[in-house]
């Protein structure tokens, strides 16, 4: 007995030794828990419990020449509810009237927001869903129902904002104003003026703590930001919005007409290279047209005879010949390296002059000119093209500007054609902006200037940066020949091929171009004779304001293909209203109309502004950018003090305005 009684003791202590043991263990693990490892652990629980998310900043907004919003940023707002923040008597007093309320906004029964609202208390759900896109109104108006007005905490309405960027004026230049976005791959796709300045657009983004709920839903901290986001700069474009409409209905009118695939249009401010309008418009499988390639600044291609103006300068600036030099057409024909080259009307036209066959886009008589001055010295001509600056690209802010080609002397492609074929536009490969800035220079006595797209960045009513005229090429040749190509490009369109847009009401001045191009489809029923027709040039032709360029491809053959007649009408309509039709205001057709199919997702925010609001609306929380751009397409003149959020308003709301009427916002810090 005594021996079992001392084996039991034994395991006693055994036993009892063993918890010791563990109980040392687990308090060595708890303090190395608490001590050692204690900052990670909490960290973890942080993170998963209690997260940091990025508030992106407002955009800037871009505003054409004459302030004009073209593209803001809004915010938009979803609303949650947490059906468990309120106390029981509040959420039993208010339940009744917040559904009602909910009723007269959303358009569903009372009843139906009652029993959902209800069903979420007792269901605990802290995370229900009630309205998403809201504009900022909508917001305020939501905040201010019963039970909501309580706050977050106690009212247990919870906000997520978001930002979309969206164009007042509808779509119009928009491959120009473009966008800055992600792709496919998560690669930045820079597209136009959004794309190229958005390191100004963009702003500072804030910072807002979120913290976890049931489901693995997620629900703001507090009303208040941990880091307010900082809106970015605004940008004022080149664009005036009167000359755009005129460029891009005038386009819109004759790719419809001549069924043509795409075509392009630049309006150019001669003295400063501001682009005052620029439309790029392709054809969809449904015979509408989108803006959706910039062929201006990007498609280089064979130019055809808008070209010859680069040729007759040479001639001219290299004394090898003047504009009463005498050349026989051969009817129409003429050889080289058993090429032909033919003149477009058949038979020729006999024995004329260098500025008379430049006139009628004589091929047979610009080829002959320019390769026998330059048969025996090649390089001297492309020398002087290339001092032009026509084999470098204009360095245009926007991205994607097309190479052009210069056949070089010595180059593995250069041939016995080379140069004959260069005298009249092929063989080498320009983007429409990169012609146009040649014609400009004419127009601008010689000096070549960079097209701009944006005049300056705002900071508000501060600017920041300004972009002024920047000169390429000072003098492209003497005054002399300045004087003589001018003449020459008047007479083309009083009496030569461009003589069917004269008008004795306006003058202008340019070229007519067609250029047949191999678009590498294969022979159709056209047997695979595709053209491309431009028109180039500026007006008045005495004091040019303006220089232009309408470049149309593959118009329908069967209906003609002639720059004079496809491209020329469209360059004449422009020059036409601009002077003649000058408008009073600055109001202009909204530009998705013959388009529409491209923006069917929804109005713009402010076009229905403007219609809405008859009365100032409650702008205090708001951003102070989004404000302004909010009362300005109301027709209010605003004045600014301060930056951030609005903090108050000088107007209060509710109250009638009238046009230019001024409001004074005060901003918080």
């Amino acid at each position: 007995m005594g021996a079992e009684d001392k084996h039991i003791s034994y395991r006693i202590y055994l036993v009892a030794f063993a918890i010791f043991v563990m109980a040392i263990l687990v308090a060595v693990k708890l303090t190395n828990i608490q001590w050692v490892e204690g900052e990670y652990y909490r960290d973890l629980a942080q993170k998963r419990t209690v997260r940091e998310i990025t508030i992106p900043a407002n955009r800037g907004n871009v505003y054409s020449s004459d302030g004009s919003l073209l593209a803001t940023s809004i915010p938009n707002y979803d609303i949650r509810f947490d059906a468990m923040a309120s106390k029981s008597e509040n959420f039993k007093e208010y339940l009744k009237p917040l559904s009602d309320s909910l009723s007269v906004m959303f358009g569903k029964p009372s009843s139906y927001y009652y029993n959902t609202l209800k069903r979420a208390r007792n269901n605990h759900n802290r995370y229900l869903f009630i309205a998403r896109g809201l504009s900022y109104t909508q917001y305020m108006r939501v905040k201010s129902f019963p039970l909501f007005n309580l706050g977050a905490y106690k009212g247990g309405m919870i906000t997520e904002q978001r930002t979309v960027r969206e164009h007042p004026i509808g779509k119009i230049a928009k491959r120009t104003i473009g966008y800055d976005r992600l792709d496919s791959s998560g690669n930045e796709r820079e597209v136009g003026i959004e794309g190229a300045f958005a390191e100004y657009l963009d702003g500072k983004d804030g910072k807002q703590m979120m913290q976890k709920i049931a489901k693995n839903q997620w629900k703001p901290i507090g009303d208040n930001n941990q880091i307010e986001p900082i809106d970015g700069c605004d940008i004022v474009s080149t664009i005036d919005v009167y000359i755009q409409d005129i460029a891009h209905h005038a386009l819109l009118k004759q790719l419809e007409y001549y069924e043509a695939d795409h075509g392009c249009v630049v309006v150019m401010e001669t003295k400063t290279g501001y682009v005052r309008a620029i439309s790029n418009l392709g054809r969809a499988n449904d015979g509408s047209y989108y803006e959706t390639i910039n062929y201006a600044v990007g498609e280089s291609q064979e130019p055809g005879s808008t070209f010859k103006l680069a040729s007759l300068i040479t001639l001219l600036e290299d004394k090898k010949v003047d504009t009463s030099e005498v050349y026989d057409t051969h009817d129409g024909i003429v050889t080289y390296y058993k090429r032909k080259v033919r003149d477009s009307r058949k038979g020729g036209y006999g024995k004329i002059s260098l500025a008379r066959g430049f006139e009628l886009s004589s091929n047979t008589v610009l080829v002959q000119a320019v390769y026998d001055n330059y048969k025996d010295n090649p390089k001297q001509f492309v020398d002087h093209i290339n001092a032009f600056g026509l084999n470098n690209r204009l360095g245009v802010s926007i991205k994607g500007e097309g190479r052009p080609r210069i056949p070089q002397p010595g180059d593995k492609s250069w041939s016995g054609i080379s140069l004959p074929w260069m005298a009249f536009g092929y063989g080498v490969s320009m983007t429409p902006l990169q012609t146009l800035a040649l014609y400009n220079a004419v127009a601008n006595d010689g000096e070549m200037v960079k097209p701009l797209f944006v005049q300056e960045i705002k900071e508000w009513n501060k600017t920041i940066k300004k972009f002024d005229k920047e000169v390429l090429n000072p003098k492209i040749c003497s005054q002399e020949t300045i004087d003589k190509v001018k003449a020459v490009l008047e007479n083309v369109v009083k009496k030569g091929t461009g003589s069917k847009l004269y008008s004795e009401d306006f003058s202008m001045a340019g070229k007519t171009g067609t250029a047949q191009v191999n678009y590498g489809r294969g022979k159709g029923k056209d047997n695979g004779m595709y053209y491309s027709s431009s028109f180039a040039g500026y007006f008045p032709a005495d004091n040019p304001k303006y220089s232009c360029i309408v470049v149309i491809h593959k118009p329908s053959i069967y209906k003609g293909y002639y720059g004079a007649d496809v491209s020329g009408p469209v360059f004449k309509r422009i020059a036409q209203k601009i002077f003649t039709d000058v408008p009073s205001t600055n109001q202009v057709d909204n530009l998705d109309r013959e388009v529409e199919q491209q923006d069917k997702k929804y109005e713009s925010y402010y076009t229905k502004a403007q219609k809405k609001y008859n009365t100032i609306p409650n702008l205090v929380g708001m951003s102070g950018m989004d404000a302004v751009a909010l009362l300005g397409n109301m027709g209010l003149k605003v004045e600014v003090k301060g930056m951030g959020k609005v903090k108050k308003q000088s107007v209060a709301a509710g109250q009638p305005y009238e046009r230019d009427q001024i409001i004074t916002l005060e901003l918080s810090s």
